[in-house]
């Protein structure tokens, strides 16, 4: 019996560390879940406590509405969006119906009933931009996005190489644009998915070995990558507006160094401002020459401060008939990457203040019916974007909600290189538990899920378009008394009337992108 029992205990304390082993293998080798991959054993806490953590939050810490820059509440409907899982909600709303800017999304009696042959009956999800960009200029390759859902400018270095190559592969399979941010385009932009390449003040990728900017290099990335449909020039982002962009040398490769002619071991600072113009007569000049030699569509990407410079701007385009064929407005709540804390936090408006101030001052001029519209900044959310089209935008980017699509956490760690769930650092380590052919169906199951809610909405509201969106179609809270008044009473304006037929007349445009997506 003395020996029996002492080879049971022997046994035991024997078989524990075999069996944490063996669990460690398994997390290492399998690459479905990259935080038990990266943290072998380990990482099998943090889905433990993710299962528990609504009690907890209730009973101890936080409820599901208090945490940013993403709470709880909005990450979960992205988690289960990107993966198929339920993302309903029962027992009614846990939201604050009386918080300030809070809105309401007004509905109608009577919604929008389609026809048994309308193609939104077979693809619930379809839902291209109502405009085509570049034509009003006349543009040698016009283009008009598949989907008003896209991936907003998050740079390769800044991103892994595998979490770009889940979102071109996702963004592939659904038909949306990539827009590379101001790294410049990649190899893991290159799967065939629709890109826009973002040019920073620093011409990542067409720069000359001093970095000032190459038309050459431009002309040979555009004419060899037909897949690349316009080109954004970045003024400014909302998380660090005035400042350029900054990737700690850390994170940068000897493929990094390459793609953006950087030297290794050194952080890349973007220059604040621009070398090729100082003054809205020259940026223009620089849009039209960069438009005349690719043949591509031009736009602008701006936080907004100081309307000056957008007034002049605005004034300019009227009197030559030139400039920006899109403007992208970021807001100030924006931000994936690094930045200081005082840029982050109070540099720039906020995306409702920033958006509308702008609008209206390019409807003064009759612009806004010429130029496409993006907005970005915390839009990824059906009723968000809904309120952003009746503002005026006729497309949103999404950046932080695509990275939580493909496994991001919030850990708010990017600019270490130290991204436990591998989508935010260069290491190969970490970014090993990424899987691109599950992630990008993640994303391609949550850029889905948003396009098809939206398009719920806006049949909700008697629309088949969500360009046909109004500002007198979502009211806001003011907080006096409960006070609620539409956007057009607490922004000042009507938006202008988007021309718009039917969505099976937008698909059949032979400047629809989406590639094989439509295949």
């Amino acid at each position: 019996m003395v020996l029996i029992s002492i080879f049971s205990s022997f046994s035991w304390w024997f078989i524990i560390p075999i069996a944490l082993l063996i669990l460690a293998l398994r997390d290492i080798l399998q690459n479905r879940h990259t935080i038990q991959h990266n943290y072998p054993v380990v990482g099998h806490i943090r889905y433990m406590l993710e299962k528990i953590g609504p009690e907890l939050r209730q009973y101890i810490v936080a409820n599901n509405r208090e945490e940013l820059p993403f709470n709880r509440g909005e990450r979960a409907w992205v988690y289960a969006s990107s993966k198929k899982e339920n993302n309903l909600q029962g027992f009614g709303s846990d939201q604050d119906f009386s918080a300030v800017g809070y809105i309401f999304i007004k509905h109608a009696m009577l919604g929008h009933k389609l026809s048994a042959n309308h193609p939104n009956e077979k693809d619930p999800s379809a839902v291209p931009c109502s405009k085509t960009i570049g034509e009003y200029h006349k543009r040698k390759r016009p283009y008009k996005p598949y989907s008003v859902v896209n991936i907003s400018g998050m740079s390769y270095g800044s991103l892994s190489a595998k979490a770009i190559e889940s979102l071109n592969k996702g963004a592939l399979k659904f038909g949306c644009y990539h827009n590379t941010g101001e790294g410049s385009l990649s190899p893991y932009h290159k799967y065939g998915a629709d890109v826009v390449v973002n040019i920073g003040t620093a011409y990542f990728g067409v720069r000359d070995d001093d970095g000032n900017f190459s038309m050459e290099k431009l002309i040979k990335m555009t004419s060899e990558n037909q897949f690349i449909r316009a080109l954004e020039l970045k003024l400014s982002q909302g998380a660090k507006p005035g400042k350029g962009g900054m990737l700690p040398a850390a994170k940068i490769t000897k493929e990094i160094s390459e793609i953006r002619h950087i030297p290794m071991g050194k952080d890349a600072l973007s220059p604040a401002f621009h070398s090729e113009f100082s003054t809205i007569p020259e940026m223009v000049n620089f849009i039209e020459s960069m438009a005349n030699k690719t043949g591509l569509p031009v736009g602008i990407k701006s936080a907004v401060g100081k309307l000056e410079m957008w007034e002049e701007l605005a004034q300019y385009m009227v009197k030559t008939g030139k400039g920006p064929d899109f403007i992208t407005i970021d807001g100030g709540e924006g931000g994936t990457g690094a930045a200081p804390h005082a840029f982050a936090d109070h540099v720039s408006l906020p995306f409702n203040y920033g958006f509308t101030r702008v609008y209206k001052i390019f409807q003064k001029y009759e612009l806004t019916d010429k130029i496409v519209f993006i907005g970005s900044g915390k839009l990824g959310f059906p009723e968000k974007a809904m309120m952003a089209f009746a503002m005026g935008c006729d497309l949103i980017n999404v950046a932080r909600e695509a990275m939580m699509s493909i496994g991001c956490i919030q850990a708010q760690v990017c600019h270490t290189n130290r991204c436990p769930a591998g989508v935010a650092t260069s290491s190969p380590w970490l970014q090993g538990g990424i899987d691109p052919a599950l992630k990008s169906e993640r994303f391609y199951n949550y850029v889905k899920t948003l396009n098809k809610e939206i398009l719920e909405i806006t049949h909700a509201c008697g629309y088949e378009h969500p360009s046909q969106m109004t500002m007198q179609d979502v009211d806001m809270v003011m907080g006096d008394n409960n006070k609620t008044q539409s956007l057009a009473t607490t922004f000042g304006y009507n938006k202008t009337k988007v021309p718009f037929e039917s969505v099976e007349q937008l698909l059949q445009s032979p400047h629809l992108g989406g590639g094989k997506a439509r295949a």
